[in-house]
């Protein structure tokens, strides 16, 4: 398993998060959930300006063994996809915590909190 990225957050789905100006939140799997599914064949990214709410599932990845739905960890409005991961599912799978799935404008950034640290989430993963 890789090391986790220290100045990520992590929800219990396996999501990672990362914190950025304006409230801007960016979102993608990790590494331990891209090994789980095996090689990504497929990946259905949210509307941009779609609302989410915190842990509503808004996004699909499809690996060769299974579908796995991909929750936004906080509330807001999606602003950014990543049409690269669209087009090629497999930089996933090369590079988990670079490959980006979608952004969130998020309105209340005190959801953040309640996610993981990489500590704790490698505690979830490990035991």
């Amino acid at each position: 398993m890789s090391l986790l990225p220290e100045h990520l957050k992590y929800a219990l789905s396996h999501e990672w998060a990362q914190i950025e100006d304006d409230n801007l939140v960016r979102v993608g799997i990790t590494d331990f959930a891209q090994q789980e599914l095996g090689d990504l064949v497929y990946v259905e990214l949210p509307d941009l300006g779609r609302k989410v709410s915190a842990n509503e599932s808004c996004a699909t990845i499809e690996s060769v063994k299974t579908a796995s739905d991909i929750s936004s960890p906080v509330s807001g409005k999606i602003i950014a996809i990543n049409q690269v991961v669209m087009d090629d599912p497999e930089k996933i799978n090369d590079s988990a915590y670079e490959a980006w799935l979608f952004c969130v404008k998020a309105d209340d950034l005190s959801e953040v909190e309640k996610l993981l640290s990489p500590t704790a989430y490698e505690t979830m993963i490990t035991t």
